[in-house]
């Protein structure tokens, strides 16, 4: 997959803000034409004490979740980076990060300033159980 090494570059900075507590939640969007998949959603869950993530899959007239390990859910959002979407967004406390890819398939990443001042519920909730 040509786009695997950048999309590890930027997946790394979502495994730290998971880690260190400053993940909002995770976003890829804007497709490639009208397609049928709009949008997935990417937030932790707690599952039998393990953090994990759930991806939502938005479609135009249904939504699909399914439920990964972190290092799994690379894998699967891997596969829709270019086909459909031109981008995913990281929100954290400290920043948010773009993924983006434009007209000729080059990648940028830009950081700007924060959206949400407050970092996942659930991430939270987790990591101060496992202090």
């Amino acid at each position: 997959m040509p786009f695997k090494e950048t999309f590890s570059e930027f997946y790394t900075k979502v495994k730290t803000s998971l880690d260190d507590g400053t993940f909002a939640k995770l976003t890829l969007a804007k497709t490639i034409g009208n397609t049928e998949l709009m949008n997935i959603y990417v937030r932790p869950i707690v599952d039998e004490n393990v953090l994990k993530l759930e991806l939502k899959f938005k479609f135009q007239k249904e939504e699909i979740i399914e439920i990964h390990f972190i290092d799994k859910a690379f894998d699967r959002l891997l596969e829709f980076i270019n086909n459909p979407f031109l981008s995913a967004i990281l929100f954290t406390t400290e920043f948010d990060l773009t993924y983006k890819l434009n007209k000729k398939r080059a990648v940028s990443m830009v950081e700007q300033f924060p959206t949400f001042g407050n970092a996942n519920e659930v991430l939270l909730e987790y990591l101060e159980s496992r202090k």
